[in-house]
């Protein structure tokens, strides 16, 4: 079974910082690329960023380019996202994701094979 299980968020001032976790296991971590989507009260899922640990391929959303580093630790099978800089404008519940060979181009909701249940962050101004 294939578990994607956040940790990290929380509620923060804004201009701070957080690291959220995302911790993989029931896939083959290197084959997956894993990322982050987030989900703002009364808006769409917006994919963030993706990584795919084989190659060292990342993507990042044009809004939080500057703003957000993702990595991963093929060790732990766990994948990062730094967020610095936090606006009120990030507060969402922000859900891990992982597609099978995926993050070539973009990161749309409709990419992943499979999600995690999320955590809250709530960027307070």
């Amino acid at each position: 079974e294939v578990q994607l299980v956040e940790s990290g968020g929380g509620l923060v001032q804004a201009g701070g910082s957080l690291r959220l976790s995302c911790a993989a296991s029931g896939l083959s971590f290197d084959d997956y690329a894993i990322g982050w989507f987030r989900q703002a009260p009364g808006k769409e899922l917006e994919g963030v960023s993706c990584i795919r640990s084989r190659d060292g391929r990342i993507y990042y959303a044009d809004s939080v380019k500057g703003r957000f580093t993702i990595s991963s630790d093929s060790a732990k099978n766990t994948v990062y996202l730094q967020i610095n800089g936090l606006e009120p404008e990030d507060t969402a519940v922000y859900r891990c994701a992982a597609e099978l060979h995926g993050c070539y181009s973009g990161w749309g909701p409709t990419q992943p094979d499979y999600f995690g249940r999320g955590t809250q962050v709530i960027v307070s101004s």
